[in-house]
């Protein structure tokens, strides 16, 4: 990818994204939240990637692909007034609908298109789908955590100003209750990802949040992940519940454990 092929990328990106603001201080706060999300992404991937020893043009491409993973959200926001897939659609279909609608990536050679649209399809899947060692598995790879990594600021952000002003957009309509979910906790003790099916309270969702960890895949991103404190922010709001500590303990092992991998790439 050029340098000429990104900055087109990204003025279409610009103008997409202001066409849904609506001067409405309660509506465009959401649109804001993913106008900079996408926009922090695209800083984090190529933070990530330059470890990684990637020549510049597929670091171009690494912050396309971080650009388009979210054009989705824009038109699930408008359509439903929610970012929550499960009661609107999944956001990573939305994405390719309107980049095909949009014909963004029309300009791109033919591959280009492909790692980018495989990217964007797969950074929100439970897993990513078993493919061959190869540039197109480390950029899913990369979005995925990239994307993470940013979610993290954007909740622990929150977390701390909560009081103040709760947003029911980023708690996903999730009761505020005392306490975490048995299978929740089970989860992160056993090394899991905590299932977006199973919560039943803003608490779980941040046991899922410190779930994310299990997915990671570099070093780069646990080193910023642990530089970054965010394991920490989250702990901190968490109420004192029977088997939640060691569920945590396991957390923070399997950052440390990432962060002491031998070598920037892949960890674990």
């Amino acid at each position: 990818m050029t340098p000429a092929d990104l900055t087109r990328l990204e003025t279409w990106f610009d103008t997409f994204v202001q066409g849904f603001y609506r001067h409405d201080p309660d509506y465009d706060r959401a649109v804001r939240l993913k106008d900079d999300h996408t926009r922090r992404v695209c800083r984090d991937i190529r933070l990530l990637g330059e470890p990684l020893g990637l020549p510049e043009a597929q670091l171009r491409l690494a912050q396309a692909a971080a650009l388009m993973h979210d054009v989705g959200r824009f038109p699930q926001y408008a359509r439903y007034g929610t970012f929550l897939d499960r009661v609107s659609a999944n956001h990573a279909h939305l994405s390719l609908r309107t980049m095909a609608a949009e014909r963004v990536l029309s300009a791109l050679p033919r591959a280009e298109r492909r790692l980018i649209t495989r990217a964007v399809a797969f950074h929100n899947a439970a897993r990513p789908p078993d493919e061959a060692p190869g540039f197109g598995r480390l950029l899913m790879r990369l979005l995925r955590d990239a994307d993470k990594l940013d979610i993290w600021k954007v909740v622990t952000d929150y977390y701390a100003r909560r009081r103040e002003a709760p947003d029911p957009v980023i708690e996903l309509g999730l009761p505020d209750l005392p306490t975490c979910s048995p299978a929740a906790i089970a989860s992160l003790a056993a090394g899991r990802m905590v299932d977006l099916a199973t919560l039943r309270c803003l608490n779980d969702f941040k046991l899922l949040q410190l779930g994310w960890v299990f997915d990671l895949n570099f070093r780069p991103t646990f080193q910023a992940l642990r530089d970054r404190g965010y394991i920490q922010k989250i702990a901190a709001c968490l109420p004192p519940v029977d088997g939640l500590a060691p569920a945590i303990e396991r957390v923070r092992a399997h950052v440390a454990a990432g962060c002491a991998a031998s070598g920037a790439g892949p960890a674990g």
